[in-house]
């Protein structure tokens, strides 16, 4: 038997408090409903991964999570983590509606494979950097809470605010925008629509925005993911860049939104789709022009610091969204990224991800 084969799989649901709740225009999350996931290799290594579920954005919950993971279990013991890629084709066949429970997996794995060969996971992606620059996201709520929250994320460090916007009122998210402006005026924006806007919204927000000379400098999925056309037809006339999220879920879609010329910026997010399809969609967008921006779910700091070592390896990632670990009241890791203010840096001395079971979950 290879070193490398899997031997076991487990999976335990991970259940932590929000400092406050989740709130974006689709949906509110009020704790952290993942699933942490581990295997081991024949020569002893661990390798842990994270399932991240938005119900709001994909559907997937917790309890469909384990049930995947509960099908995978069989599929993938005796297997060799050296044959990877082979294994997240495999998974995609056999959960390709599950993207978080395969993410997990594939966290997992390539953390075990970079542990076995004493290697730090941003080295493997490519080695390109091991700092990076998050903005702070300001969730959906009152303007007195923008404004409040504003002052506190600058007076932390941060230069970029990221604002959760809820697109059926455009006065109501104006406002909202000019009080964070107001409480932070130094601060650049990105304004998440979530898919609440539709064109004729969007366009008024975006008038009015510009108008008053608001420093936004990427307009988050404003639109539906299926609003193609109303999507291409805003970029035509939108001073701002409008970045893909929820439109950009796989391959294809940055095909089609490149050949559109409908975002200038794509969303990664693993949990949409996986670390292979993410590798994907990262080399289309950069033939193609498109820059890149490296997200996540609601994640804790084991998800996100694996997503700081796929950006921070291959590089050229222009926009950072690393920040829902700040969201989270306690959880049971140790190690991962280091963060001061607004800056995350990766530790070069550690193999894989970095992460590990402070408190036992297993």
């Amino acid at each position: 038997m290879a070193s490398t084969q899997i031997v076991s799989l487990s999976y335990q649901p991970l259940n932590l408090p929000l400092i406050e709740p989740f709130a974006i225009a689709t949906g509110t999350q009020h704790q952290v409903e993942n699933v942490v996931v581990q295997i081991q290799l024949e020569d002893g290594t661990i390798g842990l991964g994270e399932a991240a579920p938005f119900p709001a954005v994909s559907g997937e919950t917790q309890e469909s999570t384990l049930v995947v993971l509960q099908d995978s279990e069989k599929h993938l013991i005796g297997k060799d983590v050296k044959n990877w890629r082979t294994l997240a084709k495999e998974l995609d066949k056999l959960a390709h509606d599950a993207p978080a429970a395969r993410c997990g997996l594939e966290m997992a794995i390539l953390d075990a494979l970079c542990k076995h060969y004493q290697m730090p996971l941003y080295v493997f992606f490519g080695g390109v950097q091991m700092q990076l620059v998050t903005d702070l996201t300001i969730t959906a709520g009152d303007e007195a809470h923008a404004a409040t929250s504003a002052k506190s994320i600058v007076e932390r460090g941060f230069s970029i605010i990221k604002v959760k916007t809820e697109g059926t009122d455009v006065d109501y998210d104006f406002r909202r925008i000019q009080a964070i402006h107001n409480a932070a005026p130094g601060a650049k924006l990105i304004i998440d629509g979530n898919c609440g806007y539709d064109l004729t919204r969007a366009q008024a927000f975006v008038h009015r925005a510009s108008e008053v000379k608001i420093p936004v400098i990427l307009f988050e999925q404003p639109l539906p993911r299926e609003s193609w056309e109303d999507l291409a037809l805003l970029a035509t006339t939108c001073p701002f860049l409008i970045a893909a999220d929820e439109s950009a879920r796989s391959a294809s879609d940055v095909a089609r939104l490149a050949h559109d010329r409908s975002a200038s910026v794509v969303n990664i997010k693993l949990m949409k789709c996986g670390v292979l399809e993410a590798l994907q969609m990262v080399a289309l967008a950069q033939v193609h022009g498109l820059g890149l921006m490296i997200g996540g779910m609601v994640e804790s700091i084991l998800a996100m610091t694996f997503s700081a070592h796929f950006a921070a390896g291959i590089g050229g990632f222009d926009y950072i969204d690393l920040d829902t670990p700040l969201f989270i009241a306690e959880h049971p890791f140790s190690g991962g990224f280091e963060q001061a203010g607004e800056v995350l840096r990766l530790n070069p001395e550690v193999a894989g991800h970095g992460v590990t079971l402070a408190s036992p979950l297993f």
